[in-house]
């Protein structure tokens, strides 16, 4: 008993600092920095204190912050409390913070008690981000915690309950750059809600339920986002101020038509995806769809529009309605560098006159006045095109890269002799611009998907004089590739998929393709390898479900070959001489 009393000092100082070590032990820590995150903290670790500027303690169950908590957090600039069970704040705690430039209290409970922790808030005058996002907050409440943080540059209000957004909301907050509204069941912005944001650059107000803009006028924009919405109208206001706007995301809502742009304004990059346009051609409009805003009668669609977009880069128009593509409605996109039509409704290309009737993609050669695009990307996968004019590609100079895939597109024969030779050799089994495109002499286009277009036989020399990097041939069920039809890759081609073809090694007739670097032949019925592969630097080889029992002699590409697959062919044991190489 006596050794007992004589140990039970020291046994209640190893229990305190047992009790303490949840807090400290499990965090990492440098001089000024220090991360609990995911340590199970119930409560602040006070113990911390002296000079630390970063305190990372989300992911815990932290329920209160106190004022007893945070006297030696003085030098403070950092808070982290994100996914905590975050409910009370008190003003005392945060009085004792007059550093902290960032606070970020997302997914925690602040819908309680919000007036006594927005007076707490109201203390950081020297706040420049905050983050309340899945709070559950209400609008008012919101504009409570953000009132008299006139320092505030950042601020995230995502994922909370705000139908309606006030007017003047955010008034105390002039400093305001960057805002991010999204998730938060908006369906109406009165007016006047962000007009004292002067210096506001960025607004994120993607999946909430806004069916209409109208008189957009937030000229210092540079970006914004109204994704997944249920838009049916957009539209600007024409005044004296520029738009300095540069991205405008617009995808996934319920457009009929183009967006009413401003004619002055900077914008690069326009997304447009998963719509409802299904012309664009101007003053277009389905007539038996009458939008119920009085809105819309203010707005003249004379091709103000396409007029606005002199400096877009990036245009996508996917997942639309679209049956053709007028060349003449991109004729005023002079920097755009990236197209995409992919899964709409196109049947044809045409050219309009100016009277807007159209001219379907004819054979004929392209007409002098006929524009140039500046496109190098083009995405028309998943259309319904089942032939390209014979201007096309011509009218397409800078294109790199297009992808046709999921058409009904079939590769004319192309001119040349066997060795690949002047375009005065050979002959045309089919009229180009008839029944077949002609994907020859296009001396610019470098990457090219024919993926799933239906074709049966690739003719003789169809890519000759196109110096074609990758070539996409997969899923043509049946496809045959005679000898002769990739003549004209053979100092070029360093991708080739012709995965999922079902063919077998008569239909698979390759050149040497000396630049040859990967090969994808999977899906087929493959017994030998084809016997063209022979001097082609492969560095990657895919022959995955074919009805190979060897690879036989590897030839030169033994050497550079670094990835193999034969994952489901029937190998024979007494013919694995080929892994020796």
């Amino acid at each position: 008993g006596a050794v007992l009393l004589w140990l039970l000092p020291s046994i209640l100082r190893v229990r305190a600092s047992m009790e303490m070590a949840p807090s400290s032990t499990p965090c990492q820590q440098s001089p000024t920095s220090v991360s609990c995150k995911g340590v199970g903290l119930r409560k602040f670790p006070e113990e911390l204190g002296q000079g630390i500027k970063y305190l990372e303690l989300s992911n815990n169950f932290i329920q209160n912050l106190s004022g007893s908590y945070t006297p030696g957090f003085g030098q403070l600039e950092y808070l982290d409390m994100c996914f905590n069970q975050l409910e009370a704040v008190s003003a005392t705690a945060l009085a004792q913070l007059p550093r902290l430039r960032s606070l970020l209290l997302g997914s925690n409970h602040l819908h309680r008690n919000f007036l006594a922790n927005g007076e707490a808030l109201h203390q950081l005058r020297n706040l420049e981000i905050l983050d309340l996002s899945a709070n559950n907050l209400e609008s008012h409440m919101a504009a409570w915690y953000i009132s008299s943080l006139s320092s505030l540059r950042e601020l995230d209000l995502s994922g909370n309950r705000m139908p309606r957004l006030l007017s003047g909301m955010f008034r105390s907050n002039p400093r305001l750059r960057q805002l991010d509204l999204s998730n938060s069941y908006i369906m109406e912005i009165q007016e006047g809600a962000f007009e004292p944001l002067a210096e506001l650059e960025v607004v994120n107000l993607a999946l909430n339920s806004i069916h209409c803009v109208s008189g957009f006028s937030l000229t210092q924009l540079r970006v914004l986002n109204l994704s997944h919405n249920a838009l049916e109208l957009f539209a600007c206001e024409e005044g004296a101020e520029p738009y300095l706007l540069q991205v405008l995301d617009l995808s996934h809502n319920r457009l009929l038509s183009f967006p009413e742009l401003p004619r002055a304004h900077d914008l690069t990059h326009l997304n447009l995806s998963n719509n409802l346009i299904a012309s664009l051609l101007p003053g277009s409009h389905q007539q038996d769809f009458v939008l119920p805003y009085k809105e819309m009668g203010r707005f003249n669609r004379t091709g103000r529009s396409v007029a606005a977009l002199t400096h877009v880069a990036d245009l996508d128009l996917s997942n639309n309605r679209l049956e053709l593509f007028p060349f003449t409605f991109f004729h005023g996109l002079g920097s755009l560098h990236s197209l995409s039509l992919a899964r709409n409704c196109l049947q044809e290309v045409a050219r309009e006159s100016l009277t807007n009737a159209t001219e379907p993609g004819d054979p004929s050669p392209a007409p002098p006045e006929l524009p140039e695009l500046s496109v190098r990307w083009l995405d028309l996968h998943s259309n319904a095109l089942r032939v390209l004019p014979r201007w096309f590609f011509s009218s397409l100079p800078q294109l790199e890269t297009v992808d046709l895939g999921s058409n009904s597109l079939q590769p004319c024969e192309g001119q040349g002799s066997e060795r690949g030779g002047g375009l005065g050799g050979g002959s045309h089994v089919s009229a180009p611009g008839d029944t077949c495109t002609p994907f020859y002499n296009v001396p610019g286009l470098r990457h090219l998907s024919l993926r799933e277009n239906n074709i049966s036989t690739l003719q003789p020399f169809a890519f000759n004089r196109t110096p074609l990097l990758s070539l996409d041939l997969s899923g043509n069920r049946d496809l045959s590739v005679p000898r002769g039809a990739l003549g004209g890759l053979e100092l070029s081609l360093q991708e080739l998929s012709l995965r999922g073809n079902g063919m077998g090694e008569s239909e698979a007739a390759l050149p040497c393709l000396g630049t040859l670097r990967v090969l994808d032949l999977s899906g087929n019925r493959l017994s030998l390898l084809p016997a063209g592969l022979s001097c082609s630097p492969l560095e990657s080889l895919d022959v995955h479900n074919n009805n190979l029992q060897t690879l036989g002699k590897l030839g030169s590409w033994s050497h550079s070959l670094r990835e193999v697959s034969v994952a489901g062919n029937p190998l024979s044991c007494c013919s694995l001489g080929w892994l020796d190489s």
